[in-house]
């Protein structure tokens, strides 16, 4: 309002709406954990396509089931991906660790005229990868320069005269070993580097320069001869990489949890295709803690079989029998059958059999972008794209395992592959749970998500029934957009949710305690798994 009315005229106001709009949250970002060749161990970092995993990560590995399950995944329609890479820490575990197993960053120390260490120079992350990073050192000063400073050169490079490739240069001029310049090396590097970091020794003067490598004398740090030579010439590699051992269970829990860090960001999938190397105590193990982790952060996690489980009747053992590396049911898992084969350029292209997580994943990203989290990812427009089935199931297979909750992959004419189930492992039809099929589930895990994050606003504010307005106000806007979108059955509004935020559910006890109750439900479209044709031969009648 404003201060005083001092004038006859007109007096404009605005006034706020109490509207705060809630915005959905992300349905399909996908964790994935396991070994990778390179990247930062236990810190997860964002990729958005396959190139970018490979930069990063160091793409496809023999050893890296995960890296096959990533290609998958954004082959099948995925689009952004968290990784978290995780190496053997040494600690004892199902075996005893192999000295030597930790994994280390190759390094080497540049030295002055007088060979003391002037500079350190460090891998960014271990691996032996960093094995092929060198580096290369010139004095060049520009005109007027009154400083001592130096330039760098770093490159990545593989391979031998005639197959010689550099995958990554990085070029740094005028740098300086005196902390109090701005071009200070440390400064200048670490931080904008993607392939080392650097360090100064206390003892280290500001007139110390890291020595001319031979042959390097008076050439320009950006002649290309310099940057594509085959030969190491004026380049000194790093040395000492290692990339540690095979991850156990307690590294693959470690990275679970290392998944905390991308807050406020969140993940929706969780993969972790490597755990079926592990014995099957173990593997059950890490899929136990897996569960019990995404039903704390609202995601479901993609259970990838043994290699050794090759038909139905295997896979009916590996659900009933004893010891099996499966976590127990759960309404935020799901598990796939069968495995898939992929062609490896790794290996001439020759069939390489992958777990199905990394497929799946990439399937439900597309299947969410084109028709919402509340469609099944399943049916025929869930084609499996660049991978086929390790054996083909008929309806007989399918059924005896459809009805224990496992989701079968299936191959028909015209179709293709196709993702042939819709279940959570809570599905199997004995259990008879409402959380029985991954859509309900992963919508309401949506819903909760997106109101989680869209109803911050509300705490500290005044608990009255002003607020209790205002809160049903911007949650209905919120459902009722999702049911204009189809996400929900019935007919009208009344039938397919419910908002309700009053004095009915927050008592004076509640407001007392300085809590608001807020109760929301919703009617879930459930698949049409079975479809029921009736037919009948309509006899001749005269007229």
């Amino acid at each position: 309002m404003p201060a005083s009315f001092t004038y006859p005229g007109v007096y404009v106001e605005e006034l706020p709406s109490g509207v705060h709009p809630i915005a959905g949250v992300a349905t399909s970002n996908t964790a994935f954990v396991d070994y990778f060749s390179q990247g930062l161990i236990n810190q997860p970092v964002n990729v958005t396509s396959f190139a970018d995993f490979t930069r990063k990560f160091g793409g496809l590995n023999s050893l890296s089931e995960a890296s096959y399950g990533v290609q998958q995944f954004f082959l099948n329609g995925g689009t952004s991906a968290w990784i978290v890479r995780i190496t053997d820490a040494g600690q004892p575990d199902a075996t005893p660790p192999v000295a030597g197993n930790a994994a280390a960053a190759a390094k080497i120390s540049l030295n002055d005229s007088a060979s003391t260490d002037v500079l350190d120079v460090t891998a960014i992350s271990p691996g032996v990868w960093a094995d092929e990073i060198q580096v290369a050192v010139d004095q060049q000063q520009p005109a007027g320069a009154t400083t001592e400073t130096f330039n760098l050169v770093v490159r990545q490079a593989t391979g031998s005269a005639g197959s010689f490739q550099v995958l990554a240069s990085e070029v740094y001029r005028n740098l300086s070993l005196d902390p109090t310049s701005a071009s200070f090396a440390p400064n200048a590097i670490n931080g904008v580097s993607a392939l080392i970091t650097v360090s100064v020794p206390s003892s280290v003067s500001a007139t110390d320069l890291p020595a001319v490598a031979t042959g390097f004398e008076g050439k320009s740090v950006s002649d290309p001869t310099i940057i594509s030579s085959p030969s190491i010439g004026p380049f000194t590699p790093l040395s000492g990489g290692g990339d540690g051992g095979t991850p156990q269970a307690s590294d693959f829990e470690a990275g679970i949890q290392a998944l905390d860090q991308i807050a406020p960001f969140i993940f929706n999938l969780l993969c972790l295709p490597g755990a079926v190397k592990l014995d099957a105590a173990d593997c059950a193990h890490v899929y136990g803690a897996a569960v019990t982790y995404c039903t704390a952060k609202r995601a479901y996690v993609l259970v990838d079989i043994p290699q050794n489980v090759q038909n139905a009747a295997a896979m009916v053992e590996l659900l009933t029998g004893s010891g099996s590396p499966l976590p127990a049911p759960s309404s935020a898992a799901g598990v796939y059958f069968p495995r898939l084969t992929i062609p490896d350029p790794l290996a001439g292209n020759a069939l390489r059999d992958v777990g199905a997580s990394g497929t799946i994943a990439g399937v439900i990203a597309r299947i969410d972008a084109n028709r919402g989290v509340w469609k099944s990812a399943a049916g025929t427009e869930a084609s499996v794209l660049g991978a086929n089935l390790v054996t083909n199931l008929n309806d007989a297979d399918n059924g005896s395992l459809n009805v224990l909750g496992v989701n079968v992959l299936r191959s028909f004419p015209v179709y293709g592959s196709v993702v042939w189930g819709a279940r959570t492992m809570l599905g199997a039809d004995q259990q008879a749970s409402e959380w029985k099929y991954a859509a309900v589930r992963r919508t309401a895990d949506y819903i909760e998500e997106s109101l989680f994050e869209g109803l911050k606003w509300v705490v500290f504010e005044p608990n009255d029934a002003s607020l209790w307005a205002q809160i049903r106000l911007n949650v209905g806007s919120f459902m009722n957009g999702l049911f204009r979108q189809g996400a929900f059955a019935g007919v009208t509004p009344t039938d397919a949710y419910l908002v309700k935020c009053d004095s009915d559910t927050t008592t004076q006890a509640d407001i007392g305690n300085g809590i608001v109750n807020i109760v929301v439900g919703f009617m879930p479209l459930e698949p049409a798994e079975f479809v029921v044709l009736q037919i009948e031969q309509l006899a001749g009648q005269s007229s």
